[in-house]
C-alpha cells in the first residue's frame, strides 16, 4: 500500500503553495491550499479549501465533456456536526490499496480537522467508478455510537402572498453533497425500495418531478437520480445505509432540493454515500450503479452467481431435518445441478421461534441454551461432517442458517464470528443464511458490521452471507454491499404466494438499481399444493419447470423446495436447463444485466440482457407471459454497431436479426428464449 501525507495548516496557507498529488492505476488526488482535485479516466471533481471547509466548485464527466455545476454553493460539503464552521486544521493524507477482502482496490483521501472535536472525511476512488464515495464522521459522532439524528430540516407552509422565496428553513449538518446544478430542465426520481417482503409484495416504487417551477423538497430514500432532460446524462446517488425506516436513528431528510435555484443536497449521518455521473439514460444508469456495486463487492466466478437450495420452501420447517433426510437431498440436489446444499433452521441444538416443535428462542440465543449453536445431537449424531464430505463428493458447497445473537446490542458479535469461522475452517462451510436481525440502535448496527468484517477478514472472502430482508428491521439492499446477496422473499404454494410472474416483476425492478448478482431470487415446486390456484392461469403450475428457473437465472438462484421431493419431469427439465446457464454463467455474470421489454406482470414481453464490457457479445433473456402477441422485437443498441450473430441456447422459438433489430418469436405464452448474441 502507498502512503502520501501532507499537513496544511489554515493559518499560514503560505507554507503549502506547492501543489501535492498522489496516482494509483487511472485515479488521481491532487491539492493545495486553495483546491482539492480528484478523479480517473472517467470524471473529475473539484473542491475549493477556505477555512478549513470544503466546497464542490466542479463535477464533469470525462467521457462526455458534461459539467454539472455551474457555481460554487454557499453553503460547504461535506460537513459534519463538529465540521461546519471554520477549522484551525487541516490534515490531508491519501494512500491506495483495498479498504476491505471483497473489495477492488481504490485510491483513499482522508481529511482531518482537529478542534474540540476530530473530524475524518474519507474519500474514495475506484479506477472503474464514474463518481466518488465520501464517508464523514466527527468522532463519536459516527453510526456506531451517536443516536442522535444530525440536525433539523423544516419546510415553510407558503401563505398565499404571491412572491418569490424558497420554502426550505435551516438544513441538517451531516451534508455530503451540495451542488448548484448547471442544467435548467432538470427530472429528479426519488427511488424507494423496500424490504419486509414477509408483507409487502411491490419492492420498488419510484416518484418523479420535473423541478422547474416545482416546490422545494425534503425526501427520504437511498436512491436519487437527477437527469438532464435534453441529453439523458445524469447523476445517481446511493446512501450505503439501512432503508430510512430501519435505521436506528432516523435521518432528517436524505436529499433536499431547492428548485428554483437548482440547488440539490444530499446527507451522510455517518454513513458512506457516492454520487456517480452517467449518460445513455435509464441502461446507462443501471450500468454505473451495478458497476460500483462490483467495484465494493468484486464479481469472484467460484464463489458468485451460485444456485443454491434450501428446504425451507416446502413449509415442513425443521420437521424432517436429519441426517438420513438430508444425505437424500444431497443425492437429488447433485441430479439438479445445485452449487450449494443449505440447511435451514433445525440444524442446531437449539430451538427457534419458527420450529415445527414449538415455540423457542428469537435474538436471545445464547441466554436460551450456552450451546444453541451445535448440531442437534439427535438429528445429526454425527455431526455435519457426513453430510459435508457427501456434498464434496458431489462437486457440491454446503451452506447452514445462522442468526446472530441480539442480546445487549449484539454484544456477542465476536463470539458469532468465531463460530461462522470454525465452520469454514473445520468443515469448509462458505454460506451463511442470516436471519432474526435486529438493529435498534447505532452500537447493536455498528456491532453488526464488526461481525460481517470478521468473518469476511478470516475467510479471505469466501464465506458468502444471504441477509434476510423479508422481517424485521435490518439493513438490507445498500448497508452491507460487501457481505453477499440479499434473500428477498419467502413465497410458499401453501399460502398462495408464489406467483411467478411477481417474483420475475421484483427481480426486474430491482435489477434497475441492485446488482441482480446480489439478490438471491426463489423459484418453487410447481407440482405442490394445485389446488390452492384452482383455474388461475397465472399459476406456478402453468410454467414449465424450466421456465421457472429461468425466471431467475439472471440473478442468484434459490431451489425453495425439497430436492428429493421433486418429480422426475421437473428434476430433468431444470437439470438440462442448469447445465447450460453453468456453462454460460461466468461470461453471463462478467457483463452488465439490464432488465429490457415492460415490467413484469402476467401479460407483457419482458426480460434481461447482460452485455460484454466491450458490447461485443452477450446474452438476450426474453419472457413472454400471458400476451397476445407471439412476436416481439427491439433494436440492439446495447451493443456495439456491426453484424451479429444469434445463437439459441435455450428456451421455445426462433429469433432473427435483420439490420440492428433483434425479432422473437415464441409460440406459446408462459414461456421463454434464450439468446447467445455474438
Amino acid at each position: 500500500m502507498k502512503n502520501f501525507t501532507l499537513i496544511l495548516i489554515a493559518l499560514t496557507p503560505c507554507l503549502f503553495a506547492a501543489e501535492q498529488k498522489l496516482e494509483f492505476k487511472s485515479c488521481y488526488a491532487r491539492w493545495n491550499e486553495n483546491e482539492l482535485v480528484l478523479g480517473n479516466a472517467k470524471f473529475e471533481r473539484k473542491w475549493r479549501i477556505k477555512d478549513g471547509l470544503l466546497t464542490a466548485t466542479s463535477f464533469r464527466n470525462l467521457k462526455t465533456g458534461m459539467e454539472w455545476i455551474r457555481e460554487a454553493c454557499q453553503q460547504p460539503a461535506p460537513v459534519t456536526p463538529a465540521w461546519r464552521t471554520a477549522a484551525p486544521g487541516l490534515t490531508i493524507s491519501a494512500s491506495s490499496g483495498r479498504l476491505d477482502v471483497t473489495g477492488e482496490e481504490s485510491l483513499q483521501v482522508l481529511i482531518t480537522t482537529k478542534d474540540k472535536q476530530t473530524s475524518v472525511c474519507r474519500f474514495r476512488i475506484f479506477p472503474e467508478a464514474s463518481g466518488v464515495e465520501i464517508l464523514a464522521e466527527t468522532n463519536a459522532e459516527s453510526p456506531a455510537t451517536n443516536n442522535q439524528s444530525s440536525g433539523k430540516t423544516t419546510i415553510v407552509v407558503p401563505d398565499g402572498v404571491e412572491e418569490k422565496k424558497s420554502v426550505i428553513t435551516g438544513g441538517a449538518d451531516s451534508s455530503l453533497e451540495n451542488l448548484m446544478l448547471s442544467p435548467r430542465h432538470l427530472r429528479l426520481t426519488q427511488v424507494n425500495l423496500m424490504d419486509q417482503s414477509d408483507i409487502r409484495s411491490e419492492l420498488v416504487q419510484e416518484h418523479e418531478w420535473m423541478l422547474m417551477n416545482e416546490r422545494d423538497l425534503i425526501l427520504s430514500g437511498n436512491v436519487f437520480v437527477v437527469e438532464n432532460t435534453a441529453n439523458e446524462e445524469g447523476l445517481i446517488f446511493v446512501k450505503f445505509a439501512p432503508l430510512p425506516h430501519a435505521r436506528p436513528v432516523k435521518s432528517p431528510y436524505d436529499c433536499e432540493i431547492n428548485a428554483s435555484r437548482r440547488q440539490v443536497g444530499f446527507s451522510g449521518d455517518g454513513y458512506p454515500c457516492v454520487l456517480l455521473t452517467y449518460s445513455g439514460g435509464v441502461a446507462g444508469r443501471t450500468e454505473v450503479i451495478h458497476g460500483f456495486q462490483r467495484q465494493m463487492r468484486k464479481y469472484q466466478p467460484d464463489r458468485d452467481g451460485a444456485f443454491l437450495s434450501n428446504t425451507w420452501g416446502d413449509r415442513s420447517k425443521d420437521g424432517r431435518v436429519n441426517e438420513a433426510f438430508l444425505l437424500k437431498e444431497i443425492d437429488a440436489a447433485a441430479r439438479l445441478g445445485v452449487d450449494v446444499v443449505q440447511i435451514d433452521d433445525g440444524w442446531q441444538k437449539g430451538m427457534t421461534g419458527n420450529s415445527a416443535f414449538g415455540k423457542g428462542a428469537w435474538g436471545k440465543f445464547y441466554q436460551a441454551d450456552p450451546n444453541f449453536w451445535s448440531p442437534h445431537p439427535t438429528r445429526f449424531p454425527n455431526g455435519l461432517k457426513p453430510l459435508i464430505d457427501a456434498a464434496k463428493e458431489r462437486h457440491m458447497k454446503f451452506g447452514l442458517w445462522f442468526a446472530p445473537d441480539s442480546e445487549n446490542e449484539n454484544i456477542h458479535w465476536e463470539r458469532d464470528a468465531d463460530l461462522i469461522l470454525e465452520n469454514f475452517r473445520k468443515y469448509g462451510v462458505e454460506y451463511v443464511k442470516i436471519d432474526a436481525v435486529e438493529i435498534a440502535t447505532r452500537k447493536a448496527e455498528s456491532n453488526l458490521q464488526k461481525f460481517y468484517n470478521k468473518v469476511l477478514a478470516g475467510s479471505n472472502g469466501r464465506v458468502t452471507f444471504d441477509l434476510d430482508a423479508t422481517a424485521g428491521m435490518r439493513p438490507t439492499y445498500f448497508d452491507s454491499p460487501t457481505a453477499g446477496p440479499i434473500f428477498v422473499e419467502n413465497r410458499y404454494t401453501d399460502w398462495q404466494s408464489y406467483w411467478p410472474h411477481l417474483t420475475l416483476r421484483n427481480l426486474w425492478k430491482l435489477s434497475h438499481y441492485v446488482d441482480p448478482l446480489r439478490l438471491r431470487m426463489e423459484f418453487l415446486n410447481n407440482a405442490r399444493n394445485l389446488e390452492k390456484y384452482g383455474d388461475d392461469p397465472l399459476a406456478p403450475a402453468r410454467y414449465s419447470p424450466d421456465a421457472l428457473f429461468a425466471t431467475v437465472m439472471f440473478s442468484s438462484p434459490l431451489g425453495w423446495f425439497e430436492v428429493s421431493n421433486l418429480p422426475e419431469d421437473y428434476q430433468k427439465s431444470v437439470s438440462a436447463l442448469a447445465t447450460i446457464w453453468k456453462r454460460e454463467r461466468t461470461n453471463l455474470f462478467s457483463g452488465n444485466v439490464l432488465p429490457i421489454g415492460q415490467a413484469p406482470d402476467g401479460h407483457q414481453w419482458t426480460g434481461f440482457a447482460s452485455v460484454a464490457q466491450d458490447r461485443e457479445s452477450g446474452y438476450i433473456l426474453l419472457f413472454r407471459e400471458l400476451n397476445q402477441s407471439a412476436e416481439w422485437s427491439m433494436e440492439l443498441n446495447l451493443f456495439s454497431e456491426g453484424h451479429r450473430n444469434i445463437r439459441k441456447l435455450a428456451g421455445k422459438g426462433e429469433a432473427t436479426v435483420t439490420g440492428n433489430r433483434l425479432t422473437v418469436n415464441i409460440p406459446d405464452t408462459l414461456q421463454y428464449l434464450w439468446l447467445r448474441i455474438e
